[in-house]
């Protein structure tokens, strides 16, 4: 067997295979033998159909089975050691009447070629770095959600604003029937609350739906209907009021904070709010970190100029899809794939030359804090170790979640980089304003 490469341009290349009968005629000789001996044909006993009848039936098949089989393997090995990085997989040329009786099978394969390009994480323009703060007003209305979270319910004769009123929405027409708790401080019709204040338990009133709550997303469980069914619906419904409470808001005192933290974590409304802030800025912080990542991204991409073998990757994917595809149909494929595919190329030379790498037991430490968050938010503050490594050993059991937790542990590693090298200016702002000016 013969392998030479023809290279077309930086980023297209053409590789031949020469195969002789010395290469594949062995192996395909033992299995049609074996074909022999076990072969039921009409007229022979087993074992005894003549190996002409063998060849003549299964040995064309045979020989593309096992010429197929050579040029997988062999290029597949001499891609490895000639270090050729390429895009897609080689692509066989067409040949129209090809004859497979010639005594040298000649095939030719396109190649993709990675191209070669630097990446300067020193960027030219400041990237903005985000630093979310929780402010005084964002603190105080955290407080006061504790306070009502666990405070205590006293039932009232009559509805006034701030009320939790139970009762039973309907419509029939619209086949509405839904037992709910409505918050009046969770309105946004003023009607609606003008209509409500001063009632009381059996009193039925009548609503808008259109407008009815501050967030329309509340309408559908509210009614118990479809969210897509809400998002357009303007009719009236009414309310039976079933019963009336007032939460009284619960104390800040130890007993409070105990629940919240711990014992004695906490010991005074001001360590409460500092505690408040230092936990808020930490969620922030993965939101700032996310927002960076994805800026520095686009960032590369816009400024990292290298081309791509369009023509070759177009031709890929038209040929290689689960269904046929047009020509045009592939380019379009191709138009939208290339964006992330210059970020896979840019995302891997950075990982290559900067020798950023995964190892087991970074995996594992990453894993077991991500048990510890989630263990945390059902009160579980304080696991064990063992523990941990014991969860930690039964998630990382499975391929799925290592491959998941790899790769966010190698963005993490990537977003480290980035703070380290990149050209940052960094930015405070409350979430508030983060939101206003990231999302609009």
């Amino acid at each position: 067997m013969n392998i030479t490469k023809e290279q077309i341009d930086d980023l297209n290349a053409v590789v031949k295979v020469a195969i002789t009968k010395e290469d594949y005629q062995d192996k395909v000789d033992t299995i049609l033998k074996d074909y022999k001996k076990q072969a039921n044909i009409p007229g022979f006993r087993k074992g005894q159909v003549p190996m002409g009848l063998i060849k003549k039936q299964y040995g064309k098949a045979v020989l593309v089975d096992e010429v197929n089989k050579l040029l997988q393997d062999n290029l597949n090995k001499y891609l490895t050691e000639e270090k050729l990085d390429v895009l897609g997989n080689p692509l066989p040329k067409q040949q129209d009447n090809f004859d497979w009786n010639q005594d040298e099978l000649a095939f030719e394969f396109e190649l993709g070629l990675a191209p070669n390009f630097e990446v300067a994480l020193k960027t030219k323009k400041a990237i903005t770095q985000y630093k979310i703060v929780a402010d005084k007003k964002m603190i105080d209305e955290q407080v006061e959600r504790i306070q009502k979270q666990y405070g205590k319910l006293v039932s009232k004769d009559a509805v006034s604003i701030n009320d939790e009123v139970s009762g039973t929405f309907t419509n029939e027409a619209e086949e509405i029937d839904n037992k709910t708790l409505l918050e009046t401080d969770k309105l946004k019709s003023k009607k609606a609350l003008d209509a409500l204040k001063g009632k009381k338990v059996g009193d039925v009133v009548t609503l808008q739906t259109k407008g009815l709550f501050n967030e329309d997303h509340m309408l559908s469980s509210a009614l118990g209907i479809d969210k897509t069914k809400a998002e357009s619906l303007d009719i009236e419904v009414t309310f039976t009021i079933s019963e009336i409470n007032e939460r009284e808001p619960a104390e800040l005192n130890q007993e409070l904070f105990d629940k919240l933290f711990g014992p004695d974590s906490v010991k005074s409304e001001k360590e409460l709010k500092e505690r408040i802030k230092e936990d808020s800025e930490k969620q922030f912080e993965q939101q700032s970190d996310q927002k960076l990542l994805n800026d520095v991204t686009e960032y590369f991409i816009e400024n990292t100029k290298f081309d791509l073998p369009s023509g070759f990757l177009t031709k890929w994917i038209q040929m290689t899809g689960e269904e046929p595809l047009s020509e045009e149909q592939a380019s379009e494929e191709y138009a939208k794939s290339e964006k992330g595919l210059r970020y896979q190329l840019i995302e891997g030379k950075i990982i290559r030359d900067n020798d950023l790498q995964v190892q087991f037991d970074e995996l594992k430490e990453f894993s077991k804090g991500f048990i510890r968050s989630q263990m945390a938010q059902f009160g579980q503050l304080d696991p064990k170790e063992e523990e941990l490594d014991n969860i930690a050993a039964r998630v990382l059991g499975n391929q799925d979640e290592v491959k998941r937790l790899s790769e966010q542990l190698m963005s993490q590693k990537l977003l480290n980089l980035y703070k380290e090298k990149a050209n940052l200016k960094e930015k405070e702002v409350t979430y508030e304003n983060f939101v206003k000016e990231v999302y609009g």
